[in-house]
C-alpha cells in the first residue's frame, strides 16, 4: 500500500511538472559560471541562442549568482546583442543594484543569492537567433564573488 501511495504521488507530480512546463513562455534560460575567485574585466561570457521559433516580443532578463565574497553594493555590465541573420547590433549598459539602502541584500538565497533584472524586450522574428556577450564594467579588473551569468529569454503575451 505504501509503494502504491509513492508511485501515485510520483505519478501526479510528473503530470503537474508537464503542465506547468506546456504553460511556460520562457524560451531560453541559460547560466554560465565564471571563475569564483575572480571574473576578469575583458572575459566576455557568450551566450548563442537557438533561432526562434514563434514571431514576437521577447523580455530579456539578465540573472546573476553572487556569494558574500562579493565587495560592492552594485555591478554595471555591458550587454552586447547580434540578431541572426540580419546582423542588426546593439549594446545595453545595466547597473543592478544588489544592496538596499538599508544594507539588505535584495537577492534570494543563503549562501549564494540570485539577482534577476531585466534588460530589454526585442522583437524577433521566427528564424532569428542572437548571440549575447555580457562582461562588467567596473573599475577593478577582476571581481570575485560572481558564481554565474545567466540569460533568460521569455515571450510576450
Amino acid at each position: 500500500m505504501q509503494k502504491r501511495r509513492h508511485t501515485l504521488l510520483y505519478i501526479g507530480l510528473g503530470v503537474v511538472l508537464f503542465l506547468i512546463s506546456c504553460n511556460s513562455r520562457t524560451f531560453y534560460n541559460r547560466y554560465q559560471h565564471v571563475p569564483i575567485t575572480g571574473w576578469e574585466k575583458n572575459d566576455a561570457v557568450t551566450f548563442g541562442i537557438p533561432p526562434i521559433r514563434q514571431d514576437g516580443n521577447y523580455q530579456e532578463t539578465i540573472g546573476l549568482r553572487i556569494n558574500g565574497t562579493y565587495p560592492f553594493m552594485g555591478l554595471t555590465l555591458i550587454v552586447d546583442h547580434t540578431i541572426y541573420p540580419s546582423l542588426e547590433t546593439h549594446s545595453d549598459t545595466l547597473s543592478c543594484s544588489l544592496i538596499d539602502e538599508e544594507g539588505g541584500i535584495k537577492g534570494k538565497g543563503v549562501v549564494h543569492y540570485q539577482y534577476s533584472f531585466p534588460i530589454n524586450t526585442l522583437t524577433l522574428q521566427e528564424g532569428d537567433s542572437l548571440s549575447i556577450n555580457v562582461h562588467h564594467d567596473m573599475k577593478r579588473e577582476i571581481l570575485p564573488g560572481i558564481a554565474d551569468i545567466g540569460i533568460i529569454l521569455t515571450r510576450q503575451p
